[in-house]
C-alpha cells in the first residue's frame, strides 16, 4: 500500500496499518518528514503515535519516501488549502498526487481519497485517471472515504469511529469497504461518491454551526452582563438542550475550513453555514478587541502599560496543532498593538516556535498584569487563577 501525504491524518492512517503487519510506504514532499519517520520518529503531537511508527519501522512494514512506488493500494491524504480571497477550495494538491502514480497503475488497484473536498472531487480525479490511462477505464477500484478524527485521540478512533465509504461504483464501494476492514472496527456504511464527500462537509459544518450559536450567546450575555457558563449550564438542563461551550473562535484543519467547501458551491443555498462562519471569525476580532480595551483600562487606572499573557496558540486544548488557530489570530493582533516585551506568549504544547518567542505558562501568568485565556489547556486548570491579583480574561472557561 501507498499512502500520499504524511500529516496529522496520513501518518497515523500509515503507522495503524503497518502496526496490523500490512506494508505501507508513506510519501511525502517535505524530506525532513521522510527521514524522521525513517528513524522511528514522528514530527507531530499525537499520543500513542511514535509507538506505532517506531514498531512499524522496526519490523519493516513502514517507510517513508519523497517518490511513490508501485502497489495495490493508494491513500490520498494530502491537504486541500483555500485559493484566491474567496475561500475557494483548492484541490490541486490532490491532483498532483493522482497525477504522480499515473504511471504505477494497474489493473485491480484501489484508490482512495480521505482528503477533504468539494463535491465532485471523486469524479474529476476518476477523469483524470481514465483520461491518461484510458485502457483502465473499468478496471480499477476507486472510492472516497473521509476521515473523521479527533486530534488527540486519533489512534483510537481511527480504529472504533464509524466510517462512510462512496465508491464511483458499487464495486469500488465494496472493495475499499475491504481494505478498511483490515483495520476499522467501527461500522463501515456504504453510499456513494457525492454523497461521502458532502458527508464530511457537513459534519464539520453542523459543527461550527453549533459552536456559532454558543459563541453568539457569548456575545449576548457580554452585552447583558450575564455569566454566558452559568446560563449555558442552566439551558443544558432541559431534556432536549444540548449548547455548546462558547470560546474564542472556531479553528483546525476541518471545522474552520469545510463549510467554505459548501459556501463556495452552493452560495444562495448556504445561508446559516457561511453566517455561522462569519460570527465564528467575529468572535476572534471581539476578543482580540476585548483585550485591547483591558489594556487601555489598565493604563488609565494605573499610569503605566500593562504586560499581558496571551494563554494558548493552538486551536483546541492539549494539542500543539495550530492551523487556522483563532488564538493565533488573537496573539498577532494583541502584538501589532504592543511592543513585545509587553506581551508573554504560552503554548504549553510546544516547545519552540519560528515566529513567537514562547514563555513557560506559570512565569507568564506570574509576570503578567493581564491574563488572557485563550485555550484550555489541563496546565492552565493548575493555576491559583481565582486569587491572583490580576485582571483575569477567560475567553474559554477555564475560570468556570
Amino acid at each position: 500500500m501507498t499512502t500520499l501525504g504524511l500529516g496529522y491524518i496520513g501518518l497515523p492512517t500509515s503507522a495503524l496499518i503497518a502496526y496490523n503487519g500490512i506494508k505501507v510506504q508513506g510519501v511525502d514532499v517535505n524530506e525532513d518528514v521522510v527521514a524522521t519517520i525513517n528513524r522511528g520518529e514522528i514530527h507531530i503531537v499525537e499520543p500513542e503515535l511514535k509507538k506505532y511508527v517506531s514498531e512499524a519501522i522496526n519490523i519493516g512494514t513502514l517507510s517513508a519516501s519523497t517518490c511513490a512506488k508501485a502497489a495495490d493500494v493508494y491513500l490520498i491524504v494530502v491537504p486541500t488549502p483555500f485559493k484566491g480571497g474567496n475561500h475557494e477550495p483548492d484541490i490541486s494538491f490532490v491532483e498532483t498526487a493522482i497525477r504522480s502514480i499515473l504511471p504505477l497503475l494497474k489493473e485491480q488497484d484501489l484508490v482512495i481519497i480521505e482528503s477533504t473536498s468539494p463535491v465532485g472531487t471523486t469524479e474529476r480525479m476518476t477523469g483524470i485517471i481514465f483520461k491518461e490511462r484510458p485502457e483502465l477505464n473499468g478496471k480499477l477500484f476507486i472510492a472516497y472515504c473521509p476521515e473523521r478524527v479527533l486530534p488527540g485521540n486519533v489512534m483510537y478512533e481511527l480504529v472504533h469511529n464509524d466510517r462512510v465509504i462512496g465508491g464511483i461504483n458499487e464495486v469500488s464501494t465494496e472493495k475499499a469497504v475491504d481494505f478498511y476492514k483490515l483495520f476499522v472496527r467501527g461500522e463501515l456504511h456504504k453510499t456513494n461518491a457525492r454523497t461521502a464527500e458532502l458527508c464530511k462537509l457537513t459534519e464539520n459544518a453542523s459543527r461550527d454551526v453549533q459552536i456559532a450559536f454558543a459563541n453568539e450567546l457569548s456575545l449576548i450575555c457580554d452585552k447583558a452582563g450575564i455569566d454566558v457558563w452559568d446560563l449555558i449550564r442552566l439551558a443544558n438542563k432541559h431534556p432536549r438542550v444540548n449548547i455548546l461551550q462558547p470560546g474564542c473562535g472556531v479553528g483546525g484543519h476541518c471545522i474552520a475550513v469545510d463549510p467554505y467547501f459548501i459556501t463556495a458551491d452552493y452560495p444562495r443555498e448556504s445561508q446559516i453555514i457561511a453566517k455561522a462562519r462569519e460570527i465564528n471569525n467575529y468572535k476572534s476580532f471581539w476578543v482580540a478587541e476585548k483585550i485591547e480595551s483591558a489594556r487601555f483600562e489598565f493604563e488609565l487606572r494605573h499610569g503605566r502599560r500593562p504586560s499581558i499573557a496571551i494563554m494558548g496558540l493552538a486551536f483546541k486544548p492539549n494539542i500543539d496543532d495550530l492551523r487556522e488557530s483563532p488564538a493565533k489570530y488573537i496573539a498577532q493582533r494583541v502584538l501589532q498593538s504592543c511592543s513585545d516585551e509587553d506581551i508573554y506568549l504560552v503554548e504549553p504544547n510546544i516547545k519552540e516556535h519560528k515566529v513567537f518567542k514562547l514563555t513557560n505558562y506559570r512565569e507568564a501568568f506570574e509576570r503578567a498584569d493581564i491574563v488572557a485565556f485563550l485555550v484550555a489547556h489541563n496546565e492552565f486548570k493548575e493555576l491559583r487563577i481565582k486569587s491572583a491579583t490580576k485582571v483575569i480574561l477567560d475567553f474559554c472557561g477555564i475560570v468556570v
